[in-house]
């Protein structure tokens, strides 16, 4: 069975192709597989809209999270490969200028506690 979805205006550039493969293992994480698909909505009526949707077929999900740049919500397509819904808002721009976006390390409140652990490991863009 192969389920297709339709994206945006749809067309082959917006098509996600599912094949419903039973007879294969669950999809594992490691070295040549896909940690993860990202789809966008483009505002949280829609992302409410796709955790509904999920609900009412009996899809589990990861819940609405927030993730301070942006709203995501995680589940897991019928081969196990991770799927995530989020918004496009409110925007990496929510708390430093666009015009100088990525000239120094921001992180959202909820990492901040890890700061030191993750400058030290950023390696240098050359």
């Amino acid at each position: 069975t192969i389920h297709v979805y339709e994206m945006g205006g749809g067309g082959a550039h917006a098509e996600l192709h599912v094949a419903v493969r039973p007879d294969l293992p669950r999809a594992r994480l490691g070295a040549g597989g896909v940690h993860h698909v990202a789809f966008r909505t483009p505002n949280e009526e829609e992302y409410h809209g796709w955790f509904e949707r999920l609900q009412s077929m009996g899809v589990q999900s990861s819940g609405e999270i927030d993730r301070y740049y942006f709203q995501s919500l995680y589940f897991r397509e019928p081969n196990g490969i991770l799927f995530e819904i989020a918004t496009d808002g409110p925007g990496f721009a929510v708390d430093e200028d666009a015009a100088t976006l990525g000239q120094k390390v921001v992180l959202p409140p909820f990492l901040e506690p890890r700061r030191a652990q993750i400058v030290a490991n950023l390696k240098p863009i050359e």
